[in-house]
């Protein structure tokens, strides 16, 4: 194994193989080279593996002497990752691995996302596969695609060739925590189509940012605040109160990520400039006030660059998009009655875009992306035609897409009673069994093997889907001794 930054990590293994990761990028729809490296991985070994059209592999390594009538064990996890930097990162992110860093017994990577989530568990799964030592049971590894924009590697997957029924999903950030269940979702496309003309005025960029962000399913019900959400409440107080004509509008990366800065630009009638920098100003004291707790780091820049004669959307549909984005629901719907702290059903602005204006067009398209989840469906469906009733009330429309099952929590499970005991056995206490209102893949994959057995579980990661994403070393080690253990103890314990 060549020397690198986390070379003197241990496990070696899993360590090599999380910084090979890293080096090849494998951002959502990006994940043609992940792919062939690890069908190359199972090839150079000998292994059985499929590769198929979408880009998921599965590997499959046979027992170890004496284990082969223990029940065969799947191990599941994605090979794409939330792929997010900091403006002032010059790493592209499409071409160029991270730039990963240890501080302490944190991993991270610098001005980007790290991609922990998936990447820790793909690096569990090549190290027991190229391991000579650890004992186990026939091991199935899926390895899907694009789960970080609506789990598409799932839907399409042909699992047929698989013959356990046990299946460990090792897509959990937080250790101790065995996950049994979770909100099923959908992708939400709410389009408006706005009128442009040519005018000259003041051209000013505002910049909304400062937040701390996260993933959608895991910090929603912390109600920081959302940049997309937010700049379309600022803009709806100027177009109340003066013609403002806006002239871009970009926020957040992905559904499923509470956006952290969203950027507009707007033309301003010069008349109207000391108006214009009072609401401003007072919006942004406003913000600061009420998220002074929850999302102190909230700021608000102002850039006037000067006057221009450009394409623009009229005062009229500025005012139409700036209400329509502010009367959009967003963040916790309902908590769960069945489980105390639970979120039921919510759903995130992560997107915002204002696409094909410019020069000679007499229109141009507003984008909202929303992730849709809820634990119960019929509560799902309900929050989904509320987004429609919106976006047609404001004479948009509305697309829905990769809508994906909840995975229902299993009353007989021999593989969580075998995980807790197990885990009680190593370290003297049982370990949390909880739901999730994030979206796993393990409802889409429960519906092609039968009487699936499932438990995901993980090591500590904190504010995935971010440029501060970390991942604990030794959490990541206690995590890998911890399966080792699971598969080398047989049935009946």
């Amino acid at each position: 194994m060549q020397m690198g930054v986390l070379s003197e990590l241990e496990p070696k293994s899993v360590f090599h193989y999380f910084e090979e990761i890293t080096k090849i990028p494998h951002g959502s729809g990006n994940v043609e080279r992940i792919s062939d490296y690890l069908a190359d991985f199972a090839r150079r070994r000998g292994l059985f593996y499929v590769q198929d059209q979408w880009k998921n592999v599965i590997i499959v390594k046979e027992a170890t002497p004496g284990y082969e009538k223990e029940p065969p064990v799947i191990l599941q996890g994605h090979m794409d990752m939330v792929a997010v930097k900091k403006p002032d990162c010059d790493i592209d992110m499409k071409t160029e691995g991270l730039r990963v860093a240890v501080r302490g017994d944190e991993i991270r990577a610098e001005g980007t996302s790290l991609g922990g989530d998936d990447g820790i568990a793909v690096a569990y799964m090549l190290a027991l596969l190229d391991s000579d030592s650890v004992r186990h049971p026939k091991l199935e590894m899926v390895i899907t695609v694009d789960e970080e924009v609506g789990m598409d590697g799932a839907r399409a997957i042909d699992l047929s060739l698989l013959t356990g029924s046990r299946m460990i999903n090792l897509d959990s950030e937080d250790e101790g925590i065995f996950l049994t269940s979770c909100a099923g979702g959908a992708r939400a496309d709410c389009r408006l189509r706005l009128a442009v003309e040519e005018k000259k005025g003041m051209l000013v960029e505002m910049t909304l940012g400062g937040l701390q962000g996260g993933h959608s399913g895991g910090e929603i019900h912390r109600e920081r605040g959302n940049s997309n959400c937010l700049m379309g409440r600022l803009l709806c107080n100027l177009t109340g109160k003066m013609p403002v004509r806006l002239c871009g509008l970009e926020g957040g990366l992905a559904d499923n990520a509470i956006p952290r800065e969203t950027k507009a630009e707007v033309l301003v009638e010069t008349e109207d400039l000391e108006l214009f920098r009072e609401i401003a100003g007072g919006t942004a004291a406003e913000l600061r006030e009420e998220l002074s707790e929850k999302d102190p780091g909230v700021c608000l820049q102002v850039k006037e660059k000067g006057l221009r004669q450009t394409a623009c959307i009229t005062p009229e549909d500025t005012g139409r998009a700036a209400a329509f984005l502010w009367a959009l629901p967003n963040g916790v719907q309902a908590m769960s009655a069945d489980m105390p702290g639970l979120v039921e059903t919510s759903l995130n602005l992560g997107i915002l875009k204002l696409n094909g204006i410019g020069s000679g067009r007499e229109s141009a398209d507003l984008q909202a992306g929303f992730s849709v989840r809820s634990s119960v469906e019929s509560a799902k469906r309900a929050l989904m035609e509320k987004l429609r009733a919106v976006t047609q009330l404001a004479g948009g429309e509305t697309v829905f897409s990769g809508d994906y099952p909840g995975w229902k929590y299993r009353k007989d499970s021999p593989l969580r009673e075998k995980m807790i005991a197990v885990y009680e056995k190593r370290y003297g206490h049982k370990p949390r069994v909880e739901a999730i209102h994030a979206g796993l893949e393990c409802g889409i994959l429960g519906s092609k093997i039968r009487d699936l057995d499932c438990v995901s579980m993980g090591p500590q990661m904190h504010q995935i889907h971010t440029t501060e994403e970390t991942l604990s070393v030794s959490s990541a080690r206690r995590v890998w001794e911890y399966l080792v253990e699971l598969l080398e103890t047989k049935d009946g314990l």
